[in-house]
């Protein structure tokens, strides 16, 4: 069984360290969010998922979730430790105080979904599309579905799901045939079928509040007459209390490779009653509140999990005992932390977890400005961010989780392989952060289609990274971490450019090289986070000598042994398309 524990330090090195966005600060209602503050959240947010949380990871995966006469239960101990977990407040971390919320930004609720992706990714996808079912419920709804429906999503003892794909579609959207018939109260009935619908049902909560995507009949074709729903498990009466049995039931539960511990539905819609969220044929446009958001949290959950493997991997080569090191002279087995190629593994692990932690932390602020400032220009700036990084951290996050976790079982070696230290279990619960969500080829071809070809937000964080060069560029201390960012930004533009000409031509050609333009965007997304995180590490180094060396040493690995990858991935991608349009396959 694996150990964890929450990695606070280097949180609030970010916390402390790396608010630099201006526009963040100026928010007048994160002013009173201090350092002590975030410290105490962070230590009891460790305790819950070390001693209570972390466990259930096992439970989950040897116990997974049954399916008996129409009813889904939790694995054992869930419903316990969920209700520790609603009674401390966790599930209103982020929320809104008018609905009983903690009002944390965030910079802070980031670091909780690391820990609980960390933890137990089965038992935080209970709790996690509540929070972006509430998100798209306060943007989009009116009042009196707000403040009937939140101030108990927000409490944790209702929860929610999204209910977009069907048998016939997934990333297609526009094929669905859930159907919405408009009633004389102004209620819809809807009916249809929707698959792979996480915590669909549970037996956790008192009751589930469905978002569902359906079609009014009517309505133009394709994604332009998709309405938005709020479908409840049980209907709730006026006062609030919950009513009779709606007409939503489930089918099966799928049994999978991993999360095992997470319950993924069937869910059949008879005549249900639901309520329009938003206006007529713009159901998409609102989901896309729950769903932008949730495909930064499967990023995280990829970060999570990665770091997981990292600290097993690391006690585990400090106890484990093969062959010699190069320098040995007593001619006793060595542990295997002295092996130059399991060090190398390590650092891969660290230096991308730690950079990825940055740049989570650094899109959170600009999350928390394209909601919360006052400024309309201001916000529209940091949702450019945002837009731009999201496929990226969705993507790019979840990939290199798959490669630390395989890395973590290859450290392990044979042990790994085996179910008793749990790091198979790691990769099999991450396997899925690729594929849930959009593909991850479907988020890369979103990123240069969408948000590279169409405008110019790539320029704009582009600029914003030369920025930082510049704002250092009399540091003598950072001159070959700025030259080599700025080398790696010159492919960056280089590859964007061939894109373009790319476009006009030969589209294959494009779509081809999308995965390959991802992975340089990330990693040069990573170069910022580490010149950043660098500028304050010599800054600081004699404040805490061990500390701040390790992450300039770890930022020096990064560089020289990581961004190269950025040549490799430009170079692969401006070879065409031509092979892979050509092959014959038979």
């Amino acid at each position: 069984m694996t150990t964890y524990n929450a990695p606070v330090e280097d949180m609030m090195f970010l916390f402390d360290n790396l608010k630099d966005n201006k526009n963040y600060k100026e928010i007048d209602k994160f002013k009173e969010i201090n350092s002590d503050l975030v410290k105490d959240i962070l230590d009891q947010a460790a305790k819950i998922n070390k001693e209570i949380v972390h466990p259930l990871a096992k439970i989950g995966d040897d116990s997974p979730c049954v399916y008996e006469n129409g009813i889904v239960r939790s694995p054992p101990g869930y419903k316990e430790a969920y209700k520790k977990y609603i009674t401390d407040g966790w599930t209103s971390l982020s929320c809104d105080p008018k609905y009983g919320g903690q009002g944390m930004p965030k910079t802070v609720s980031t670091f909780f979904e690391e820990m609980l992706s960390s933890a137990s990714l089965s038992f935080k996808l209970y709790s996690e599309l509540s929070i972006g079912a509430y998100n798209c419920i306060l943007h989009h709804a009116d009042q009196k579905i707000k403040d009937k429906f939140l101030p108990k999503i927000v409490e944790g003892k209702w929860s929610g799901t999204m209910c977009l794909t069907e048998s016939q579609c997934g990333t297609d959207l526009g094929l669905i045939k859930t159907k919405a018939n408009k009633n004389t109260d102004g209620s819809f009935s809807l009916t249809g079928q929707k698959i792979f619908i996480t915590s669909g049902d549970h037996d956790l909560t008192e009751n589930i509040i469905h978002l569902v995507l359906a079609k009014i009949p009517g309505a133009p074709q394709g994604t332009k007459g998709i309405s938005l729903f709020l479908v409840p498990k049980f209907n709730v009466k006026e006062n609030g209390s919950i009513g009779s049995r709606n007409g939503v039931s489930t089918l099966s539960i799928e049994t999978k490779m991993g999360i095992k511990g997470s319950p993924t539905c069937v869910l059949n819609f008879d005549n249900a009653r639901g309520y329009l969220i938003g206006k007529e044929n713009k159901g998409l446009n609102s989901m896309f509140t729950m769903m932008n958001l949730e495909r930064i949290i499967v990023g995280i959950q990829g970060l999570g999990i990665a770091e997981t493997a990292y600290q097993n991997s690391l006690t585990y080569s400090k106890e484990r005992k093969q062959g010699k090191s190069n320098d040995n002279k007593n001619n006793e087995t060595d542990l295997i932390i002295k092996h130059a190629d399991i060090r190398r593994s390590l650092m891969n692990m660290r230096s991308i977890i730690e950079g990825q932690r940055s740049l989570a932390f650094w899109l959170s602020q600009q999350v928390d400005v394209s909601l919360n400032h006052s400024n309309e220009k201001i916000k529209r700036e940091a949702d450019d961010m945002v837009s731009l990084m999201t496929p990226v951290v969705k993507s790019f996050f979840s990939d290199m989780g798959m490669e630390i976790t395989n890395e973590a079982i290859q450290v392990f070696g044979g042990y790994g392989y085996t179910r008793d230290q749990g790091i198979e279990q790691l990769y099999r619960d991450n396997r899925i952060t690729p594929i849930y969500e959009g593909t991850n080829s479907v988020q890369a071809i979103d990123l240069v289609f969408r948000k590279v070809l169409s405008n110019k937000i790539l320029d704009k964080f582009v600029s914003l990274i030369r920025n930082e060069i510049n704002n250092n560029k009399n540091n003598s201390e950072l001159k070959n971490f700025s030259d080599t960012l700025e080398k790696k930004i010159i492919i960056l533009l280089d590859f964007a450019k061939y894109l373009e000409e790319k476009l006009k031509v030969q589209k294959d050609d494009v779509s081809a090289a999308c995965n390959d333009f991802l992975k340089v965007l990330g990693y040069v997304s990573l170069g910022f986070s580490w010149l950043k995180m660098t500028k304050i590490s010599f800054e600081n180094s004699n404040k805490n000598k061990d500390f701040y060396n390790e992450k300039i040493n770890t930022a020096k690995y990064f560089f020289d042994k990581i961004f190269p990858r950025v040549d490799s991935h430009y170079q692969s991608a401006i070879t065409g398309s031509e092979s892979i349009m050509k092959a014959k396959f038979h």
